[in-house]
């Protein structure tokens, strides 16, 4: 609980100094892994993410985060580009990448199964709806996704 909430503060402070480089905050992921706490700033903008986006954003937001010091443990900051097989977080993402190839893993099985693949067709009453196998569209609950990520499509 305590992570989800210091990712949504943070998620508020970074958001006006994201949007300041003309960017797209698509995540924040504050995470222990191997003993060490990582706070991940994922951003994007057309055409993709330079090292020097990322730069702007990470000493920005560094500065800010000193002030505040609202994370009492050490941490390293990462600011990145979310990738060319990008997780979709948020409702708005799945209208955002309509048409593009991606998968979905689900908590529950759906018709016998957790994992599907194919066109993203948007959301419809808080269902992602999902091209498969050509003709059939699968409706999935919105709340069943465990995991959704692009494809890449070369």
């Amino acid at each position: 609980m305590v992570r989800r909430k210091t990712a949504e503060i943070v998620e508020e402070m970074a958001l006006p100094v994201v949007q300041e480089a003309g960017l797209k905050l698509v995540d924040v992921e504050y995470v222990k892994e191997g003993g060490h706490w990582y706070l991940r700033i994922f951003i994007d903008k057309p055409g993709g993410v330079g090292i020097e986006d990322c730069r702007y954003v990470s000493l920005k937001l560094d500065k800010l985060l000193d002030e505040k010091d609202l994370i009492p443990q050490a941490y390293s900051l990462e600011v990145s580009s979310p990738g060319i097989n990008r997780p979709l977080k948020k409702p708005a993402d799945y209208n955002r990448y309509k048409g593009r190839m991606a998968t979905i893993t689900t908590y529950q099985p759906i018709e016998g199964r957790k994992k599907f693949s194919g066109r993203l067709a948007g959301i419809q009453d808080h269902n992602v709806v999902m091209d498969t196998d050509g003709s059939e569209q699968l409706l999935i609950p919105i709340a069943q996704v465990a995991l959704a990520q692009l494809e890449v499509e070369f």
